[in-house]
């Protein structure tokens, strides 16, 4: 019994650089195609486009969420925020690695702009549950924005600000979500690709708070 209590610690609390698992210098396979939209996964990507990646819990039903939404150019799910380099999903699963499951969100911004995303990934999850997304227990299932600019960051800090509001407002919790400059995202193998396109009845673990976002004017620029 206590061993099981020690390892869920160990999964709810971020390893140091002398715990974190080695990993590997070179990248685990991939595949190299989207498997829905047939697209390069890894680019080359038009001009203009622009990136996000969000970690919303089990990043399969996150990247159907997104892979769905009109004006989505690609998605990927892959691991970031941690210190392994080149993770395998057994690894991150250890909570040794301190990545937390994310997705890579190439998209054309005259479609669908960084807002209409963030307020996709408020209301599309619990962001004030810490390190675990219902079920899903441990680091790698963490809230996370992690941004590619000034402007999303701000943009990132605002609709949090605005949301924390409203959840507020419905007697919720305060919002544990990470926030901070892309660090370097490392693909999930094929099998985790588009999940779901491949495992139609597969598990989506995916369940907002019922609470709306309303992304305010400065966020939405």
């Amino acid at each position: 019994m206590f061993f099981l209590s020690d390892m869920l610690n160990k999964k709810l609390k971020l390893p140091t650089p002398g715990e974190a698992l080695p990993g590997r210098a070179r990248a685990i396979p991939t595949a190299s195609k989207h498997y829905v939209s047939k697209r390069p996964l890894k680019g080359p990507f038009l001009e203009g486009f622009e990136t996000a990646m969000l970690g919303l819990g089990c990043f399969w039903g996150a990247e159907r969420l997104f892979w769905q939404t009109p004006g989505v150019w690609v998605t990927a799910v892959g691991y970031a925020g941690g210190l392994t380099p080149n993770p395998t999903y057994q690894e991150t699963c250890t909570g040794l690695t301190g990545h937390a499951e994310v997705v890579l969100v190439v998209f054309d911004p005259t479609q669908v702009s960084y807002a209409d995303l963030l307020k996709i990934f408020w209301e599309s999850h619990d962001p004030t549950q810490g390190m675990r997304q219902g079920n899903d227990v441990g680091t790698t299932y963490r809230s996370a924005i992690y941004t590619f600019s000034d402007a999303q960051q701000a943009e990132a800090i605002a609709s949090r600000d605005a949301y924390q509001i409203a959840l507020k407002a419905a007697g919720r919790e305060k919002i544990t979500t990470e926030i901070g400059i892309a660090p370097q995202f490392y693909f999930a193998e094929d099998d985790h690709q588009q999940y779901l396109a491949k495992n139609p009845h597969g598990y989506c673990g995916l369940k907002g708070t019922g609470v709306a976002c309303t992304i305010p004017d400065k966020a939405a620029v």
